[in-house]
């Protein structure tokens, strides 16, 4: 693989939820509301642009887009008249939503903070939400400990999930209905945040406090680390033959915090090759 980057877009906020999908990276920045579309040479494009935060992104099986609004704790749908809401996460949310996997089917596993962490607040665990194609939202899985980038495997079977606040992978078999049942621990890492899966069903995971993104096989073996100047809090593999790691960085949270919304534009998108190639959701 080569571990030179290369840069495709820099002066975001923070972005987020990377998505290969029909020859262009999607990207949201999350602080400035909007939904990005990058190709490789250089094209960008606005999809979306929001008065809130915006996170994780997915597609309907009829190829609607959408996209989980954070502070309100809503999904939401860009349908041909514009935004609509398709589902309210607040009944099972306890605090800021973020990242989401949509299966084949059109089932979206969308994730949450749990808690007020950047202010100290007590732990909660986290509900997983589960929101159906008509709107229907369930409970995927409990007591989670800030589930964060999720992946599906290609056969449909498993979600992998990352708990940021619990330093672990956690990987669950999808019931029919769509729940997660057979909890187990997949690997443990410092602070996940983003996941994508591989070929070889090894895990990428975006470390922000490491300022990492390190490949991990099934039961926890590194075989790649990569460093990287800002802290990386998503990575997706894309290009034509998948064989394209892109890695979202921005300055580590704190830093972030501190300063007003939307003031620090240093975030950045970069890729690098790797010789296994991206498979599986999303």
């Amino acid at each position: 693989m080569s571990t030179t980057p290369r840069l495709l877009i820099g002066g975001l906020t923070l972005p987020e939820g990377p998505r290969w999908r029909d020859g262009q990276l999607w990207i949201s920045d999350m602080f400035a509301g909007r939904i990005l579309r990058l190709s490789l040479d250089g094209r960008t494009e606005t999809v979306v642009e929001t008065t809130g935060k915006v996170s994780g992104l997915g597609w309907l099986p009829d190829g609607r887009l959408l996209f989980v609004s954070m502070l309100d704790r809503r999904l939401l749908r860009l349908d041909a008249g514009g935004i609509v809401a398709a589902a309210d996460l607040s009944t099972i949310a306890s605090f800021h939503c973020n990242d989401m996997v949509v299966d084949r089917a059109g089932r979206a596993y969308i994730g949450n903070f749990g808690f007020d962490w950047m202010h100290g607040a007590p732990f909660v665990g986290a509900t997983l939400a589960l929101v159906d194609p008509d709107g229907t939202v369930r409970a995927a899985a409990r007591d989670l400990s800030y589930p964060n980038g999720m992946v599906i495997t290609p056969d449909g079977r498993t979600l992998i999930v990352a708990e940021s606040s619990a330093d672990r992978v956690t990987a669950f078999d999808i019931a029919a209905d769509g729940t997660l049942v057979n909890r187990r621990l997949w690997t443990t890492v410092d602070a996940p945040d983003g996941i994508c899966l591989d070929a070889e069903g090894a895990i990428w995971v975006a470390s922000p406090r490491l300022a990492q993104v390190q490949r991990f096989l099934p039961g926890g073996e590194v075989t790649h680390r990569l460093s990287t100047p800002l802290a990386p809090y998503a990575c997706m593999l894309g290009g034509a033959d998948r064989r394209l790691l892109f890695i979202c960085q921005a300055p580590k949270p704190e830093i972030l915090l501190e300063a007003p919304p939307g003031t620090l534009r240093q975030g950045r998108v970069e890729y690098v090759e790797v010789a296994v190639p991206g498979a599986g959701l999303p």
